[in-house]
């Protein structure tokens, strides 16, 4: 399944830990079919998180070939790896380099690693990781299909 990811940032203020409270941009990660949509979507998303007022101040589409998540508490990061796959040209003879960006779910950077390699284990082509470098990004929201009859589609 194709998956069109949009990267939103929405401005809130947030209580820090020392009680004091400061605004922040924090960027989500939405799955939508369009700009539109992604907007609708982080909005309801946030809406049960954010007390208060929330604005969403940037939307952008971004292109993510794999998202390797896990459920261990822990991984509270986003990293983000470039990876180059190399193919051969079978008239040609010559090798032909591609890129990819993958998000990897993990609670630090040897541990990204190790989860990318877990993820790219059954694949069939030649890789190398060009880098890998945590994100800002605070969640990833994934497409949620509403059940015909319920409430929410019936708004």
């Amino acid at each position: 399944m194709m998956f069109s990811w949009f990267e939103c940032k929405v401005k809130f203020e947030k209580t820090q830990d020392d009680g004091s409270v400061k605004k922040v941009n924090e960027p989500y990660l939405v799955d939508a079919v369009s700009f539109t949509e992604a907007e609708r979507r982080i909005t309801e998303e946030m809406q049960p998180l954010i007390s208060g007022e929330f604005e969403v101040t940037d939307i952008k589409r971004v292109h993510y070939a794999e998202i390797f998540e896990t459920s261990l508490d822990s991984a509270d990061r986003w990293f983000k790896a470039k990876l180059i796959f190399i193919t051969l040209d079978e008239k040609s003879g010559k090798e032909r380099k591609s890129t990819q960006q993958v998000l990897i779910q993990a609670k630090d950077l040897p541990a990204s690693l190790e989860r990318l390699k877990e993820g790219m284990s059954d694949s069939m082509l030649d890789y190398t990781i060009a880098s890998v470098a945590e994100t800002p990004l605070m969640d990833v929201f994934h497409y949620k299909e509403t059940i015909p009859g319920s409430a929410k589609a019936e708004k």
